[in-house]
């Protein structure tokens, strides 16, 4: 009689180990827009920055990065990211020019303390249970102190993932095209009662 596997509970943890940070780079690799195909894309979402070991060890000195875990493997990520690495990697310079154009609730992007919200993906097999949510709210207790907001950029073609922010309370505060994609740039008030759980 052939046993049914039960799955482990998830569980939040800070990547900190070149395990977490190879099962992180190999989640990502499984949800790049580059890797699946554009029906795959509409109804799952996707990510867009393809990071390496390097950066996100360094993204690790500054900021904690936030992971998911089952059976010992990586289920989700929340990647975070310090302003001071905005040349760190090429693909999101012109995302950082654009967050120095923006404003939040009618003061420059730039009078706040924020960091940035690095890139978010959960495995397919785990997505509709609130983890994307768990992951954005673990990052925040552990850097509310020191920050009052969370911004980051989703593409316009990526219907779900803006949704899901949305509902979370992230608000648009900017839209641009770049010469792939048209974004919405989006922040989270880290200060906000319901950000707070």
């Amino acid at each position: 009689m052939k046993e049914e596997s039960v799955s482990e509970p998830v569980v939040l943890e800070i990547a900190t180990t070149a395990q977490h940070f190879s099962e992180i780079l190999a989640l990502q690799k499984e949800n790049l827009y580059s890797e699946i195909s554009v029906e795959q894309q509409q109804q799952q979402g996707f990510v867009f920055a393809e990071h390496n070991l390097e950066l996100l060890e360094k993204m690790a000195d500054h900021l904690p990065q936030v992971i998911a875990i089952s059976d010992h493997k990586v289920i989700g990520y929340n990647l975070a990211m310090a302003v001071s690495l905005r040349n760190e990697l090429q693909s999101l310079v012109p995302m950082f020019d654009e967050f120095e154009r923006c404003s939040y609730h009618n003061r420059k992007l730039t009078s706040y303390d924020y960091m940035v919200g690095g890139q978010v993906c959960v495995h397919q097999g785990f997505r509709g249970q609130g983890l994307l949510r768990q992951l954005y709210h673990e990052t925040r207790n552990r850097i509310y102190e020191s920050y009052e907001l969370c911004v980051t950029e989703i593409s316009a073609r990526n219907v779900n993932s803006l949704k899901v922010h949305q509902k979370m309370g992230f608000e648009i505060i900017g839209t641009y095209r770049d010469e792939k994609e048209l974004w919405h740039v989006v922040a989270w008030d880290l200060k906000k009662k319901n950000a707070i759980v």
